[in-house]
């Protein structure tokens, strides 16, 4: 690329890091310029629900890179900057104060915000969201004091933080209007056994039930739901969802529809500007269509496949669809992408919290998941990209190879 060019990243967090990474590493030698609005380095959000939460773990566990990496490779961090605007004409991206930087590729890598509750006493003290360090800090500040917590939303960060504030010894209380945990993702089949799990360890379901109001003078003393019960609470997580921090790219003419859309090499349909990470909607070659992923696989796999079309490179982001969860001594790992399925098929017996499950869709396993099993991973991502019909019973049987289950019986 002629001349001395500048590339710069909005959102410091995984996405944008891994992104400024892999640009060095292959070889750009101009400016790149990684704008956060925190006032610390960029840093994984896993730990954040989870070790770092528990105080287990301390900041530098979830950080992406070491506190000299930006210096030593040439990346101008800049925290605790908030870019108020981007100019497509002019190439520029503008802050508050009124200062410009132009450049000559963007990556908007801004993440998601958590959703709000929209009830009364919502904005009382002792109301919690859990996206970013200083969150964290602020719930392990309201765990360290014995107390009941109430946890609102049994998706992954409820379901987390629930197992966290249990650990350490807090009473949980989980209010869902679903009928189960992570049913929305999971299914029932699964979704029973993450409520069997949190049970045994004391915490307390509200299944079916919404929030009327969050209780309190001042602070949350309480939550009553919409079936008339008061649930006492000392704090109160609310984890109900995300949005994608998608102002800067309305603001710039960009397509937005659940977040920035953009094509298999992660650039929207104004040519220089790319997407990556919980913000980006992106069409998946495999799948053939959109697909906005708030986990940190994307993050750490976008941010650097961005980075490569930035640079010009020949780049098609078609990676299994993959997460994971640790909780009390359950961990998963999730791959695939099962917008609809018709079936479930267990391999081991789920109680005991060692098992692989598997979700068909038509004949053919469109996900699956392993839990406590930690050799099956390539087999189950040999079964996804051969999309072959499957014997179920085959597929059921932890003596048959995986590689052995298509086919008929």
């Amino acid at each position: 690329m002629p001349g001395r060019q500048t590339f710069v990243i909005i959102g410091a967090g995984l996405a944008g890091a891994k992104a400024a990474e892999v640009l060095r590493n292959e070889g750009f030698d101009g400016r790149v310029v990684l704008i956060g609005e925190e006032p610390v380095r960029p840093y994984e959000r896993p730990p954040l629900s989870k070790e770092y939460l528990r105080g287990e773990k301390g900041f530098d566990f979830a950080a992406v890179h070491s506190a000299d990496f930006y210096e030593h490779h040439e990346v101008e961090l800049r925290t605790s900057s908030v870019v108020s605007e981007i100019d497509p004409g002019s190439s520029e991206v503008l802050f508050g104060r009124g200062e410009r930087l132009g450049y000559d590729r963007l990556l908007l890598a801004t993440g998601a915000s958590p959703r709000k509750l929209e009830v009364p006493g919502a904005d009382l003290a002792g109301v919690f969201y859990l996206r970013t360090v200083s969150d964290s800090d602020a719930i392990r500040e309201a765990l360290s004091r014995p107390g009941r917590v109430v946890v609102i939303g049994a998706g992954w960060v409820g379901c987390e933080v629930a197992a966290s504030a249990r650990q350490l010894g807090a009473e949980v209380a989980v209010v869902e209007p679903a009928s189960l945990p992570l049913e929305r993702v999971l299914g029932p089949e699964v979704g029973a056994v993450f409520k069997d799990l949190h049970e045994s360890r004391g915490v307390e379901f509200h299944l079916g039930s919404g929030v009327e109001r969050i209780v309190g003078n001042g602070a949350a003393s309480g939550v009553r739901l919409t079936d008339g019960t008061t649930l006492d609470a000392d704090a109160v997580v609310v984890g109900v969802g995300a949005t994608p921090r998608t102002e800067l790219a309305v603001g710039a003419g960009l397509a937005v529809k659940n977040g920035v859309v953009v094509d298999e090499h992660l650039q929207t349909a104004v040519p220089g500007i790319y997407a990556a990470g919980d913000v980006a909607n992106a069409f998946h070659p495999r799948y053939g269509t959109w697909i906005r992923l708030e986990h940190w696989s994307a993050a750490l796999n976008q941010g650097p496949a961005a980075a490569r079309a930035m640079l010009g490179q020949e780049v098609s982001y078609d990676k299994t669809p993959f997460f994971y969860s640790d909780q009390y001594e359950l961990g998963m790992e999730y791959r695939g992408w099962a917008p609809s399925y018709d079936r479930v098929v267990f391999r081991g017996e789920p109680a005991s919290l060692q098992f692989l499950a598997f979700w068909l869709h038509e004949g053919r396993v469109v996900a699956a998941m392993n839990s406590n099993i930690w050799d099956a991973a390539p087999g189950i991502e040999t079964l996804l990209l051969s999309e072959q019909e499957v014997d179920p019973q085959r597929l059921a049987d932890p003596g048959t190879d995986l590689a052995d289950v298509a086919g008929p019986g």
